[in-house]
């Protein structure tokens, strides 16, 4: 009769020792490398398929003290040392006068890395606070002064990219929100020209997952500076949103990454949008190929 050895070889005794700070040390170097090389492998990915950097650019990389600004500025950083091309990359945050918002831990984070950066102080708080309405979010009018500030300080200093850190989640709920509430079908586009055509956007994550980004950032300790305007309020719609995609993706874990895909894979002629599809033609289509 055969023996079973798993009953007569003895088992580790599972260990209960404490780790040193040593190991723990050790541990979370192994996993930041671990996610860096995640990231970077997405992020590269993106940058190639959409060929969001070429040689020379000149990249105004957008930090606004969030957990994606960071770590979108870190992962090009170690890209723009690799890279088998030239390009240059700057720091550019702004102040927009927030009560008790502090910059001094971000600025030491730059001055560590060796990383170009500029704290621009605009007040579009007070702006914000004075012009939004009542049970209305401050969100729109905020990213748009916010937007305006930022091209206009990239078109005097010569840049002519703006490197924004929308990822993967982002484009999946701005393309919901714009169905459920809006009823366009539009995200964010990986490269987008400006209404001047004066400057690129690129948004170098839109291949990144958010849970990834937020363990980078936590084991990473960046300083992080939260916006008391935007975690004053809840938005309501955008929180709807990522509760019913969360539902899905319990359901089926592709969903996101199919809706991300779907992004990608338009077909005009299945939709009804005249403007991207001739119907009004096609019965011309028809009578031509029963004369072949």
């Amino acid at each position: 009769m055969k023996l079973d050895t798993r009953t007569i070889i003895p088992q580790p005794e599972p260990s209960n020792k404490p780790k040193t700070e040593e190991e723990i040390a050790q541990q979370k170097a192994k996993k930041i490398s671990r996610l860096q090389k995640k990231l970077l492998h997405y992020t590269g990915k993106a940058i190639h398929d959409f060929e969001l950097i070429k040689p020379h650019d000149r990249i105004l990389v957008c930090v606004s003290g969030g957990k994606d600004s960071f770590t979108m500025l870190v992962l090009l950083q170690h890209l723009q040392k690799i890279a088998k091309i030239p390009f240059e990359i700057f720091s550019f945050t702004l102040d927009q006068s927030q009560p008790g918002w502090d910059d001094s831990k971000l600025k030491l984070f730059m001055e560590s890395r060796n990383i170009p950066y500029t704290v621009l102080t605009k007040d579009t708080y007070s702006i914000v606070k004075e012009k939004t309405p009542e049970n209305h979010t401050y969100c729109s009018l905020c990213s748009r002064l916010r937007r305006g500030n930022i091209y206009r300080y990239a078109k005097e200093h010569g840049f002519n990219k703006i490197a924004l850190g929308h990822h993967r989640d982002d484009l999946i709920h701005s393309l919901l929100m714009g169905i459920f509430y809006n009823g366009e079908v539009r995200s964010m586009p990986p490269k987008l020209l400006t209404d001047d055509k004066s400057l690129l956007v690129i948004r170098p994550l839109v291949y990144v997952q958010e849970r990834d980004i937020a363990e980078f950032a936590y084991l990473s300790e960046f300083p992080i500076i939260p916006c008391n305007l935007c975690g004053s309020q809840s938005n309501m719609a955008r929180n709807d949103t990522k509760r019913l995609l969360l539902d899905l993706a319990k359901k089926n874990p592709k969903i996101p990454s199919n809706i991300l895909s779907a992004i990608q894979n338009i077909r005009p002629s299945q939709l009804m949008d005249k403007g991207l599809w001739d119907f009004n033609t096609l019965e011309s289509k028809v009578e031509s190929e029963n004369k072949i």
